[in-house]
């Protein structure tokens, strides 16, 4: 038996198994003593989460079981085995004793875990029944809620380990471990399902998916709404531009692009029907901007904090480094929302025309948590602790509010909120956590690693199309986090040492590799150093970095690039693959984002897909910016230089996909815009042809609007 509900707003077709993010408040007061179980229990876990990120001080192998089995009870409760099986009484039966089985796990490893090292960690009974029944519950936990793919996905890399990799030929063969060892990596270590991705579940990502719900909670939804039709009122295509500044708004504390699209989408998608543009491209804009959300600072989705456990990059210097490649997405969107409202004649409407004084004096109040947030993220406060003292100012602004102050009932009901929106992810993470495990474990990532580079010839953009593939069959039956998580235990080191490669041989073709470095060289070449501080041909260079073993070229990176260059690069690596991740939203045939907004738009789910793949392009883009230019920690004066030919090169690029600027494009104008977008945005052309390629687009634009005008002039 499951909890039912009623969603308070219209959702998209779903999995009949999947969780609905429906609100408490009604739900807690229903009268069925399940909806109260649910409820208290949900506060529990939001209270003891609180408690366990900011001043407790527990083992940490205890807290991830205890996020485990907490969650995992939140689901079962939740989410039937089988839809039909939902008001069943013996579904309740089993529930319960899935439910009985988590909370026995934990005082296992509460009271035995020292028993097992002192036998020398050789397994008894218990630890075979409550290891093996464990990892069985999270399969079942994850199929309930995800589907089949992520459980088989698990016992694929599971079964690889102590079966089937030893009778694998090639790179990829194994040798195998005991059943017995498994389960010890897996239960008991700190690398498997209660390691490092559980503790990023159980700390970041659940810390500030409770900020996002008391954000919501608190009115700040309603407030991010009517400053973007605000802000968009006065815009050509209005409406469209409401969806892109409100979903990326929303973006930047939601953990979900598919929550994000619901939550907006059914305001924005109406507004831009009813102002002319086609549903379709109404539902594909609202896609695309939710799926921006993810790369949206400060929260990314999860993300981020994931990102800084990776690379050990600070959370502070992540976010401000996605600030400017986030805002190339949304321009990117904004762009096709303009050409499409001058297409179809669409200006604004009269039912977004809020003044912007009025909507800051009614809610000025909800910018203050998210001040109070990265003041303290600045001030070096780690990201659990602030976003717990933003959760305290969020209630606090709330106060400022004539309309949504939150009392004990709403912030009752804002932890309960929280803490289902993060039971799926829970449980999906901590089954991650295994795959994650094996990847280590085998050496699986790094044999891809050398197999992509080996594949892809050395070239760092097949690498990226290779890795963009990758992410896309992956993300067909992973979420994004998943997706991103597996992908970038797979893929960064080939990434980074592409990138860190390009970077190296830059330096020793142009002469200015530094000299600590070139004791390297002179354990392989002798006569090379003369070259190297003169410079050398492109092809020289590289003949003499492959002779370079492979066991020094770590250190000669780290003394060529600095630390500094070297962490940037690292970070770029796992940006790209973040970025990549995300196509599985908008890419069909599983693009669960598009498929949301088909629902509320009333469109072809497919070829909403198709709508939103097109427009979501700066996916692509950006991340090769990345590759190819110092976007990500690059100085102050070449980031503005970046910023400005990315900008006006995917607006050219949008006119070229269109056939349409600011008017009809002819087959010769439409070439003139694709070859001012190649000049502006291929990131070896020099300085002069940037600039040949802006002028080349700003004639065509000019000369767009003034035709726009004409043929648009009144009688």
């Amino acid at each position: 038996m499951s909890v039912s509900s009623n969603a308070s707003s219209p959702t998209p077709s779903s999995p009949d198994n999947e969780i609905n993010l429906d609100d408490f408040e009604t739900q807690h007061r229903s009268g069925h003593w399940l909806n109260r179980v649910v409820f208290t229990l949900s506060i529990f876990l939001a209270v003891a989460h609180v408690y366990i990120n900011t001043i407790g001080t527990l083992p940490e192998l205890w807290v991830s079981s205890f996020h485990f089995a907490g969650f995992g009870a939140l689901c079962a409760l939740l989410v039937p085995a089988r839809p039909k099986w939902r008001d069943s009484k013996l579904a309740l039966f089993f529930d319960t004793l899935m439910v009985l089985a988590l909370i026995g796990m934990v005082l296992y490893i509460v009271f035995f875990e020292d028993a097992l090292y002192a036998r020398g960690v050789t397994f008894d009974t218990g630890d075979w029944i409550v290891s093996s029944i464990s990892i069985l519950m999270v399969l079942e936990l994850i199929r309930r809620t995800s589907g089949w793919f992520i459980p088989l996905l698990i016992l694929v890399a599971l079964t690889y380990v102590v079966w089937w990799g030893k009778w694998l030929g090639g790179p990829f063969s194994f040798p195998g471990l005991s059943v017995e060892t498994l389960l010890y990596r897996s239960f008991f270590s700190a690398d498997g399902m209660f390691g490092p991705i559980s503790r990023i579940s159980w700390s970041f990502v659940f810390m500030f998916i409770l900020f996002g719900a008391f954000l919501v909670k608190s009115g700040a939804g309603d407030f991010i709404i009517d400053l973007s039709r605000s802000l968009a009122s006065k815009m050509i295509g209005g409406p469209g531009f409401v969806a892109v500044l409100g979903s990326g708004l929303m973006g930047s504390v939601s953990g979900s692009s598919v929550a994000n699209t619901v939550s907006t989408g059914v305001i924005t998608i109406p507004l831009m029907r009813k102002a002319g543009f086609p549903a379709r491209f109404a539902a594909g804009i609202e896609a695309a901007a939710s799926t921006g959300g993810q790369l949206m600072p400060p929260v990314m989705g999860a993300g981020a904090f994931i990102m800084a456990s990776y690379t050990q990059v600070p959370y502070v210097t992540i976010i401000g480094v996605a600030a400017i490649p986030a805002l190339l997405y949304f321009l990117s969107v904004g762009f096709f929302v303009r050409v499409e409202a001058k297409r179809s004649k669409v200006t604004s409407t009269s039912d977004v025309g809020i003044p912007v004084s009025q909507v800051f004096k009614e809610g000025w109040h909800h910018i203050v948590p998210l001040g109070v947030l990265v003041a303290l993220l600045i001030k070096g406060y780690t990201p659990t602790y602030a976003a717990g003292l933003g959760i305290l100012a969020v209630i606090a602004a709330s106060w400022l509010s004539k309309t949504h102050r939150m009392g004990p009932i709403r912030i009752l009901d804002a932890m309960a909120q929280g803490a289902k929106n993060m039971s799926t992810t829970a449980v999906l993470l901590i089954g991650i956590g295994l795959v994650v495990n094996v990847i280590s474990t085998t050496g699986v990532g790094n044999t891809f690693s050398l197999l992509i580079s080996d594949w892809a010839g050395g070239s760092l953009l097949l690498t990226i199309i290779l890795v963009a593939i990758a992410s896309l069959v992956l993300g067909m039956g992973l979420p994004v986090t998943a997706s991103y998580i597996v992908l970038g235990t797979l893929s960064a080191p080939a990434i980074f040492n592409l990138i860190a490669q390009s970077q190296l041989l830059e330096m020793m073709s142009n002469g200015t590799l530094p000299q600590a470095a070139h004791a390297v060289f002179m354990l392989v070449d002798p006569t090379s150093i003369s070259k190297l501080t003169e410079g050398m041909p492109m092809d020289q260079a590289s003949a003499l970095l492959a002779q370079v073993p492979a066991d020094f070229k770590g250190m000669l990176m780290d003394q060529a690039l600095g630390a500094n260059t070297v962490a940037m690069t690292l970070l770029t690596a796992h940006m790209i693959i973040f970025w990549l991740s995300q196509d599985s939203n908008v890419t069909p045939p599983v693009c669960l984002t598009a498929f949301a907004a088909a629902a509320i738009a009333k469109t072809p789910p497919m070829r909403t897909g198709i709508t939103a793949w097109k427009l979501a392009k700066g996916l692509y883009i950006v991340p090769l910016l990345m590759a190819y230019t110092p976007l990500i920690g690059g100085d102050t004066e070449t980031l503005i230089r970046l910023t400005i030919f990315a900008i006006f090169g995917m607006y050219a690029l949008v006119a070229a996909m269109e056939g349409y600027l600011e008017d009809r494009l002819s087959i010769p104008t439409r070439v003139l815009a694709l070859i001012a977008s190649i000049l502006m945005l291929w990131p070896h052309f020099s300085l002069w042809l940037q600039l040949i390629g802006l002028v080349i687009f700003l004639a065509l634009f000019v000369m767009g609007n003034k035709t726009y005008a004409k043929n648009n002039a009144p009688a």
